[in-house]
């Protein structure tokens, strides 16, 4: 299955050339649409259901620079836009559809996969070291490579010849007052991103079905338009009750439901033989021996819905509190905590303190002072204490050598330079977006291999800008578990929406690490990291061998 890709400015690659765009390439079998008017002309490239004349129809943006209004179809794509001056390219807010460019003597090159630049392929380790260390999102416009950016999620490129690349704010979230507000918008939102799909697919298509929210409304909503085959894992270490929640979805539907009973050697890190590697690392690279066996019986199909990133619109951190204690709203913030920590057997206090603390700190001063502990002293693994940060260093920091925390310290005070959102809920947000999308852009090889192509509508432009129009702390249900889902669609049963609960895969994950301790061990020794001197493969055995209710949460 041949994966879809675009280049820019290089002739690293071999491809079609798109029409009125010079030296832009594509896949042979990746979509287009075009339109043309002189100079001027737009490109749409991708899984976009708009037509060849609401493609002209934005013609008119394009000559007036209005770069943001080229990406608000449904579905998820890239354009490229040239008004006989300067060229525009983007891809989606989430960042599956990425776009990576480098400058070279003859300008900008650009192309959506970072091996086709035509470059050597050079590891960024100080980095890696970082995100291992502090998470990814602290440098949205890092990739793994050296001298090669990425555009981040909710940007597109804007080159013009002899200026430098300029990054150009495509978010266009237009914010409502409250969550009934922006139900509708919504409702109406992920609706065609699901359907418009199903119903282009022309025949049967497959589903994750694992029994949250997420994927079984977007099942549901799949039942509607078409065939659907959904597919559901479950072995010794998952819940139970997830396993019937999915069936009884299956049922209210009428769907194919296939289940996957798995068995030890599917357990995550196994690494199977023929496993194979993408450019990027994610978690998800971790359990291609449990998709393997539970994505079988829906391989070739047209296209296989996840509710991936569901989690992330339709839900919001306690991030939403730091913005209240920032905009002064102290006893708001105060009682909404008091009342969550207890309806979760928590103790409000610490939670709240920490809470207090982000306001107080800031982005850039939280930054600060991990870069300060890590220069210290070695961090040593503790547990971390509840409440949001903008900063928390992991389990990781505790497996850097010297050399290792001072390199992480740098980009750690670079990235508090950076111009990021400064309200603690619209940083989070774009951060947690951004990381959903690295990891569906991650898992792209290892579907191709499977014969499946994943689509993420709740990862779709116009479903995460109507979710993030309302406030973040209208959607973090203190009683009701995303809220706005039963909000933006009243159709679906009540004995869906009203579930608060929802099974995890953490002891399945602490079993494969149990189970191929001695292979990790391997994979950390030999590990670039390592040989380069930024982590210390003894102190990683350590951390590991401590058991799992120890450890820092990341």
């Amino acid at each position: 299955m041949e994966r879809e890709w675009m280049t820019g400015g290089t002739a690293a690659v071999d491809g079609v050339m798109i029409d009125g765009l010079g030296d832009v390439r594509r896949a042979h079998t990746t979509r287009v649409r075009v339109a043309v008017d002189g100079p001027v002309v737009l490109a749409v490239v991708g899984d976009c259901p708009a037509t060849a004349q609401e493609v002209r129809d934005a013609l008119p943006a394009v000559r007036a620079g209005r770069w943001g209004e080229l990406s608000r179809w449904a579905g998820s794509y890239w354009v490229v836009a040239d008004d006989g001056r300067q060229r525009f390219v983007c891809g989606d807010l989430a960042g599956i559809r990425a776009v990576y460019y480098a400058r070279g003597e003859e300008g900008t090159q650009w192309a959506t996969q970072p091996g086709l630049l035509g470059r050597p392929l050079v590891t960024d380790l100080p980095y890696l070291a970082a995100r291992l260390t502090a998470g990814e999102h602290h440098w949205p416009h890092r990739s793994p490579y050296e001298e090669i950016r990425m555009v981040p999620g909710g940007f597109g490129l804007l080159l013009a010849p002899g200026t430098p690349p300029q990054l150009i704010d495509i978010s266009g979230v237009e914010p409502v007052e409250e969550l009934r507000e922006g139900a509708d918008r919504f409702g109406r939102a992920l609706t065609e991103a699901v359907q418009h799909r199903v119903r282009a697919a022309g025949g049967v298509v497959g589903a994750d079905l694992s029994a949250g929210l997420d994927s079984s409304a977007a099942v549901v909503l799949a039942a509607e338009a078409g065939d659907v085959h959904a597919v559901t894992y479950t072995d010794g270490y998952t819940s139970g009750e997830d396993m019937a929640f999915a069936s009884r979805v299956a049922e209210h539907t009428g769907i194919a439901h296939t289940v996957d009973m798995g068995v030890d050697k599917q357990l995550p890190f196994s690494f199977p033989a023929g496993q194979p590697t993408g450019v990027e690392p994610v978690l998800e690279a971790a359990m291609f021996a449990m998709d393997t066996s539970y994505l079988q019986p829906v391989r070739g199909l047209p296209l296989h819905l996840t509710g991936h990133g569901g989690d992330i619109v339709l839900d919001a951190s306690g991030s939403c509190w730091v913005r209240l204690l920032q905009e002064g709203r102290r006893r708001e913030a105060h009682r909404q905590v008091v009342a969550f920590a207890r309806l979760r057997n928590t103790a409000p206090g610490p939670y709240w303190k920490a809470l207090k603390e982000a306001a107080v700190l800031g982005r850039a001063d939280s930054l600060e002072r991990a870069a300060q502990a890590l220069e210290r002293r070695p961090i040593k693994p503790e547990a971390a204490v509840a409440g949001w940060s903008w900063c928390r260093l992991g389990a990781g920091a505790s497996w850097l050598t010297g050399y290792g925390r001072h390199q992480v310290a740098a980009l750690l005070r670079q990235a508090a330079r950076d111009q990021q959102p400064e309200l603690a809920d619209e940083f989070d947000q774009w951060a947690a977006l951004r990381s959903v999308g690295a990891s569906a852009r991650g898992w792209a090889p290892y579907g191709g291999t499977l014969g499946i192509r994943p689509v993420y509508p709740y990862l779709d432009n116009q479903v995460v800008r109507a979710a993030f129009a309302v406030p973040a702390v209208a959607r973090r249900g203190l009683v009701a578990y995303k809220s706005l889902l039963r909000a933006a669609l009243p159709e679906l049963p009540d004995w869906l929406t009203s579930r608060r609960s929802k099974g995890s895969f953490t002891a399945q994950r602490i079993a494969g690490l149990a189970r191929h301790r001695d292979q990790l061990d391997d994979l950390i020794a030999s590990s670039p990291l390592a040989e380069g001197g930024l982590i210390d493969p003894a102190a990683v055995s350590t951390s590991r061998s401590r058991r799992p209710e120890d450890r820092a949460p990341r």
